[in-house]
Formats: structure tokens, C-alpha cells, sequence
């Protein structure tokens, strides 16, 4: 069967001699090379693409006499049905043999690999036949609402413009680089170049037989010198202090333009978020019966996809479903906070901040009529909820906690994400870490060094 197929492929490559000008005439001469015959039922790759090409070294001619050895062969053009017909010219007849013009093609041939078992057809697939099935299948069965919902703004933005109709076996590393320039044109900074290419990553390997993407991050042509900006500007996150929630919330209950109700629900929202480290998402789902207020915990088990108006559902990860412990002094501050804010509640299944239909609270009001408002009074630096959320990390790391058990008590999935949370630590703590450890020894030593001086 493999012997006949080869000899029907050789028969398509092989024809009469012809005699062709030289190249300065290629357009003309190649409208008389015959289209690679296809089969009437096309199923993907048609079945004269298959391997094992052996073509005939034939004998042209140029226009001013010349004779020359050529031979042609056929290449598969990917994100395309139809092959290529190429031509390669092996040299001067008066030069050669044509023993000799025969092993250069067979050299040729097997530098290209085209009789290779290795050889790999390219795919006609595009990179919008790979987003029709990452949005049309994938997405559906494997993402949540939020998640897809960023990935698909990701890619309406940024890729479908750019790589819609490039075929996936152009798609690498090279091309990936070219295309961060255009973006760094754009004033798009480096990590959200590197967020879209992690979709673009996903969109790819869903698709894909192996489920990997055709290029690693690893290989993006970053500046050093902007790296290591990148890692700088992680370090200086903002982050916010227990004393600095307090004051927080202690402005937000007296703010005009919010009811009583209202501003008590926000302070109270903000000190347990910096005493416990729960994600902005997971305060939002919090329920009555979720609060063990002898025990000091909160079990977390949904969250809020404000994606979704807020839409009460699975947590983000596996390590996110915990029961948090709040037995340091700011947690026991936290949850009397709590249980004097909550009062009799009588329904357990009922959210504990909640709008007054009862439905989870929406970020951009929390946001909008209550934190950015108090920082800019306290002439504090504008941030979201996750400030609170790293300072609490760095807290309980300043206090001693086992890392693993802030690791657990984060809800992080592994402890390189939860070293990147302390970031650089204010030297005013650092003031008083020190002074906390060697305080009276340093009086002492600078009394005995005042008292040698005199």
C-alpha cells in the first residue's frame, strides 16, 4: 500500500522535460507547473500529502543557452490546504554529471527531511479556529464566569487583532517576540503583556493534543533592566498596617454621605480584612453561619464574582476552602467588631455584609464610598482591598507564624506565593522589630558609650 502510494506521488512530480527560462521569468514558466492533484473527498491533510518524495533531476535551459540540472518538489504551506510546488536549481550542466546532480538532490532532500518517519505535516488550523474552541468548549466546561471573562477581554482587545488568521505553527517564541514590541509601543507594561500571553498560552494548549502551548515565558525578550523593575515594583505593593486599618475604619464610621448602617458595615468589613487575610471575594460570600465566634474561626467556602453583580459561588482554588483561626490580639479585635456588627442576626444562612435586598455588596461601591475616601483624608497611598490582605501575610510573618501555617491561613497554593506577599517591609516596623528585640541593650550600650565620651 505504502509503495503504491509513493509511486502516485512520484507520478505527480514527474512529467515531460520542459524548458524553463531563468529566474528573472519565474512567474511565467511556474503558471505552466500542474496544481498537486486532491483527492474529490478531503478529510484535513489531502492523501497526496504523505511523505516519501523521490523527484527527477531534470535538464533546463536558460535564454541565453545555458543548460542547468533542476528538480522540483512539493512543501506543505501551514494554515493551508493546497501544497507548494518548489524549484531547485543543482548546478551548471557543463559543470556536472548527472550522477553527480543526482546525490545533490538526494542530499537536499534529505537535509529537508521530506522522506523522514519525523516529518510533520503542518496544521491548516489558524489561531482563531484555537479561540473557537477554547470560547466554544473549553471555557464552558472548565473556567469560571470571572476567569473567562477576563480571558475573553484579553483576547477581543489584544490577540484576535493580531494573530486571527496566523496559522498555529507560526506561533513561537519568535513571533511572540515580535509581537511584545508592538505592545511595549502601546504603553502596555510588561505584566499585562505577560497576563494576555497566559491566556494566549491556555487558548493554544486547550486545543492542542498534548495541551501545551507552542512557546514558554521563559523565552520573552525582557530587558534585564526591566525585570528587575518588575520585581521591584512587586516588592513595594502597597500594603496596610493593623494601626493603619484602624485608622481606616475609624474614619470611614464617621464619613458624611453614608448612613450609620452603612459606614458600620465598612469598618467593620475593612478591620477583618486586615485581621483575618481573606481575599476582597471571600469577605463578600461570608455567611452568618459561616462565624465561630467561641472558637474565633470563619470558614470560607464561596466567594463573590463581581464579574457576575456579585454572583455567590466556588471558591478560586482547592487551598482556598479553610477555616481561618483569628486568635492574636487584632483578630479578637476583629471579631468583637464583628459580633457587635451582626448583633441578634436570626437567619444563619444570611450574608454578613450584605445590600439592603439582602444580595452581596458590589467592590466598586466599597471602593468608591468608602476606602478610597479615607485614604485620601489620612493622606494614605491609593490601593484596593488586597493591601489589607498583604499586610496581614506580613504580620503574622513578623510575629513567628509557621510559614506553613500562613500559607494555610492564606489560602495560597504553594509558599513562593506567599513570600511574595511580605514584599519590602516599612522601616518604621523595621524601627520597631528592632527595638521590640535588643531595645534595652541599645539604651545600655549607648549610655556606656555617652558616659566614655564624657
Amino acid at each position: 500500500m505504502a509503495v503504491s502510494s509513493l509511486c502516485a506521488d512520484v507520478e505527480c512530480l514527474v512529467s515531460a522535460p520542459v524548458e524553463i527560462p531563468d529566474h528573472g521569468q519565474e512567474e511565467s514558466w511556474l503558471a505552466i507547473v500542474p496544481s498537486p492533484p486532491v483527492l474529490a473527498r478531503k478529510r484535513g491533510k489531502c492523501m497526496t500529502r504523505r511523505t516519501g518524495q523521490n523527484p527527477k533531476v531534470r535538464v533546463g535551459k536558460r535564454a541565453n543557452g545555458e543548460k542547468y540540472f533542476f528538480f522540483q518538489y512539493w512543501i506543505d504551506v501551514p494554515g493551508q490546504e493546497e501544497r507548494k510546488r518548489q524549484t531547485e536549481v543543482l548546478g551548471l550542466k557543463s559543470q556536472m554529471t548527472k550522477s553527480e546532480a543526482e546525490r545533490k538532490k538526494k542530499e537536499f532532500v534529505w537535509r529537508l527531511e521530506l522522506d523522514s518517519n519525523e516529518y510533520h505535516i503542518p496544521s491548516t488550523r489558524t489561531f482563531a479556529d484555537a479561540v473557537s474552541h477554547y470560547r466554544d468548549i473549553f471555557a464552558p466546561r472548565m473556567l469560571r464566569p470571572s476567569t473567562f471573562s477576563v480571558a475573553d477581554g484579553h483576547i477581543k482587545t489584544h490577540l484576535e487583532a493580531d494573530w486571527k488568521d496566523v496559522p498555529i505553527e507560526h506561533i513561537n517564541i519568535d513571533s511572540v517576540n515580535e509581537w511584545i514590541w508592538k505592545k511595549r509601543k502601546q504603553r502596555l507594561s510588561w505584566v499585562t503583556i505577560k497576563n494576555i500571553l497566559r491566556t494566549m498560552q491556555r487558548v493554544l494548549s486547550a486545543s492542542s493534543k498534548d495541551k501545551k502551548p507552542p512557546f514558554s515565558q521563559n523565552g520573552l525578550a525582557i530587558p534585564e533592566r526591566d525585570k528587575l523593575q518588575m520585581k521591584i515594583d512587586s516588592r513595594q505593593k502597597v500594603s496596610f498596617s493593623w494601626a493603619q486599618a484602624e485608622q481606616i475604619a475609624e474614619h470611614v464610621s464617621k464619613l458624611d454621605g453614608l448612613g450609620k448602617a452603612r459606614r458600620e458595615q465598612y469598618a467593620t468589613l475593612f478591620l477583618l480584612a486586615s485581621a483575618s487575610g481573606l481575599r476582597f471575594s471571600e469577605l463578600l460570600a461570608l455567611r452568618v453561619n459561616d462565624l465561630d465566634f467561641g472558637a474565633s474561626t470563619i470558614r470560607v467556602e464561596e466567594s463573590s464574582d463581581q464579574r457576575s453583580a456579585g454572583k455567590i459561588g466556588p471558591c478560586k482554588n482547592a487551598t482556598a476552602y479553610r477555616t481561618v483561626l483569628l486568635h492574636d490580639l487584632e483578630g479578637q479585635k476583629a471579631m468583637r467588631r464583628l459580633k457587635r456588627f451582626l448583633g441578634h442576626a436570626t437567619d444563619s444562612n444570611a450574608l454578613v455584609f450584605r445590600s439592603n435586598r439582602g444580595g452581596p455588596l458590589r467592590a466598586t461601591n466599597i471602593l468608591n464610598q468608602g476606602l478610597h475616601p479615607a485614604l485620601e483624608a489620612l493622606k494614605l497611598e491609593k490601593a484596593g482591598m488586597h493591601a489589607f490582605r498583604r499586610g496581614c501575610n506580613r504580620r503574622w510573618e513578623l510575629a513567628g507564624i509557621n510559614p506553613a501555617v500562613i500559607r494555610q491561613q492564606m489560602g495560597h497554593t504553594s509558599s513562593t506565593m506567599t513570600a511574595l506577599y511580605t514584599g519590602e517591609i516599612p522601616i518604621a516596623q523595621v524601627q520597631a522589630e528592632f527595638s521590640s528585640k535588643f531595645g534595652n541593650e541599645i539604651v545600655v550600650l549607648e549610655n556606656m558609650e555617652n558616659e566614655a565620651a564624657a
